[in-house]
């Protein structure tokens, strides 16, 4: 039986019908990080929620639901955000070798100036309060709880036909001053939104070399660490 929303009790579990499971095998399989291919039609206030809404959806540690979202749309503080991610650019340029920093600048991250939205999502970690259920031996687990609501928003948007990109290049420091973020806040993410013209059918930096997909049974131990 597959059960409406009855009332806000348990209700039974059931397995999705086939074509229900490869529409959400899909969307992770072909989920990608947008940097330069985003096109200037502006999303719907419809759409918007939607995507909002499956981010808030998201699972959290005590459910505490301690992420916020601050919509961009703004070009000047698009600009300064911009602006701010150059910065931060060339400073990460020159962290790396020398044979990879002319691959490294060959990279198009322009989605902060061509998406039409930008998202800052945000932990409050104050939120829950002092104690937090599941958050009282890892303080982290409210950025974690973030984290998988900027996935789901991330999987919502592949579904509809949307591109994100998640820009992690800047200093908090820059970010919260142009958006006036409180101290205690932590940033956890810029996200590009809007459609695009095309995606990669694999992840860009596996196809321009940067690094390749590593082999899922070598990451998998049984039992122990490091045993096969």
């Amino acid at each position: 039986m597959r059960p409406d929303d009855i009332g806000h009790g348990p209700v039974p579990a059931y397995e999705f019908a086939r074509d229900e499971k490869a529409a959400v095998y899909r969307a992770i399989e072909t989920r990608r990080d947008v940097r330069n291919e985003f096109l200037s039609d502006p999303l719907s206030d419809e759409l918007i929620n939607k995507l909002l809404s499956a981010a808030h959806a998201a699972p959290s540690v005590g459910f505490m639901q301690p992420w916020n979202f601050t919509l961009v749309s703004d070009a000047d503080i698009k600009n300064a955000v911009w602006q701010a991610f150059s910065r931060a650019n060339e400073e990460a340029a020159l962290m790396f070798p020398d044979d990879k920093q002319s691959l490294y600048r060959s990279l198009k991250l322009e989605g902060i100036r061509k998406a039409p939205l930008s998202i800052c999502v945000t932990c409050d970690p104050t939120r829950g309060g002092d104690v937090v259920l599941g958050r009282t031996h890892n303080p982290r687990m409210d950025v974690y709880s973030t984290v998988c609501a900027v996935q789901n928003l991330w999987l919502a948007a592949r579904a509809e036909g949307v591109g994100v990109g998640w820009v992690s290049i800047f200093h908090d420091d820059d970010i919260r001053k142009i958006l006036g973020i409180p101290e205690h806040i932590e940033i956890v993410a810029w996200l590009c939104v809007g459609y695009v013209s095309e995606l990669y059918a694999e992840p860009e930096l596996a196809v321009k070399g940067w690094r390749q997909r590593l082999p899922l049974d070598e990451l998998i131990f049984k039992d122990r660490w490091g045993e096969k």
